[in-house]
């Protein structure tokens, strides 16, 4: 094993290179020599079971481990009980995808505070992953990590003690540690070696070592304000924000971690892999 790298969804050279079909991927993502995957459902659950079948074959043939992204609109941490029900029944759907591509980890957002203190908003959250993962052990998804995100806007439930917490629920719960979001979110901290000991520490600390070794990740550099945080996703070359991946993959060569890292750049997620693939693979 190793750290596998690839993109979230299709990178705009996708289209520029030729490629039309989903099923396409596998042959477009091993030109980049990438060997992970995340396929997008942020915005609905409409996927072709056919296609998903086939995409999931494809990758297994071309050893490319897949990710699923599920919908923004989850809201674990909702003050309206309906939703968070809602929620549950939308991660069992992803869940259903997940299993036709051959995914194993199913990435969903934390939640949002709104009205609600840090504390009652992570109160329904806790008890909504909670139950998503009885309804999916009941469904025959057992197997499928779901991976709550640390997320970018200081206001979101989601910083890096919220999502070990919710991790904390189940020994099956993988973190997703975006690490741009959680630059973000501290305006920037995250800039030297020592800032991401902090954060590997932390989570192998509260989850054990088997679980800090095989994390779920994002990473990209992202724009943020003051004020709230994350603005906007940035491409590698442009350095005007962090954070750097060179300290973070440093310190995984020499602890011997294996975490699965989905670029999420805005256009070159591919691109800007391959970057993070081919400076692992000079210190491995």
């Amino acid at each position: 094993m190793s750290v596998r790298f690839g993109p979230a969804g299709t990178p705009n050279s996708f289209a520029e290179m030729g490629y039309k079909k989903t099923v396409e991927i596998p042959d477009y993502l091993t030109r980049f020599e990438l060997t992970a995957f995340e396929y997008q459902c942020g915005h609905g659950l409409r996927v072709n079971e056919n296609t998903a079948r086939t995409l999931g074959e494809r990758c297994r043939e071309a050893g490319i481990a897949l990710s699923l992204h599920s919908p923004y609109y989850i809201s674990l941490s909702s003050v309206e009980a309906e939703k968070r029900e809602n929620s549950i029944g939308y991660l069992v759907e992803s869940a259903r995808i997940a299993s036709w591509l051959g995914a194993d980890r199913i990435v969903v957002h934390s939640g949002s505070c709104g009205k609600l203190s840090r504390e009652q908003a992570l109160h329904y959250a806790l008890d909504t992953l909670k139950r998503a993962q009885a309804a999916l052990d009941d469904q025959g998804y057992s197997k499928i990590h779901l991976c709550p995100e640390t997320m970018g806007k200081i206001n979101q439930l989601g910083d890096l003690d919220e999502v070990l917490a919710l991790c904390e629920l189940e020994e099956r719960f993988l973190p997703c540690v975006d690490f741009g979001h959680l630059y973000a979110r501290s305006l920037g901290a995250i800039q030297i070696r020592e800032d991401y000991e902090k954060i590997l520490d932390e989570i192998a600390n509260r989850l054990g070592s088997e679980r800090a070794k095989s994390f779920h990740a994002h990473f990209s550099r992202i724009e943020f304000t003051e004020k709230g945080g994350e603005k906007c996703h940035l491409v590698f070359s442009d350095s005007r924000y962090g954070p750097e991946f060179e300290p973070l993959i440093d310190l995984l060569t020499e602890r011997g971690l294996e975490p699965r890292i989905i670029c999420e750049s805005a256009g070159t997620q591919a691109e800007d892999a391959a970057q993070m693939q081919a400076y692992y693979s000079q210190r491995a």
